[in-house]
């Protein structure tokens, strides 16, 4: 999948067009459009990665981790979890937690 479709599945995710993004990011018409052909710069790969909240990795199509902040958030409690098993209830409400977060950000 190329930056572009991976863009406007992102995109269509929030319900906006390529063109709605092009305007919150502050780039001219049919900007985006280029990521079929062409390999983003640095700059508006960070750019497009931090309006939607995922990585330049999972922009580039290089990884399937979608949710940057929850899987960091995850690792954070996980630290603080001073190494006890998880139990199946706590493994079922960081999933639900994370679901929360998804559907907050999709809205």
């Amino acid at each position: 999948m190329t930056t572009f479709e991976i863009v406007k599945r992102l995109c269509q995710d929030r319900k906006i067009s390529i063109n709605d993004l092009e305007e919150s990011l502050g780039y001219s018409k049919n900007t985006l459009y280029r990521l079929k052909t062409q390999t983003p710069g640095a700059d508006k790969l960070a750019a497009i990665a931090d309006y939607f909240n995922v990585s330049t990795d999972y922009l580039l199509g290089r990884s399937d981790q979608k949710d940057i902040s929850i899987n960091k958030d995850i690792q954070t409690i996980a630290a603080h979890h001073d190494g006890e098993e998880w139990t199946e209830e706590e493994l079922e409400e960081i999933e639900r937690f994370k679901e929360f977060v998804r559907m907050k950000r999709n809205k």
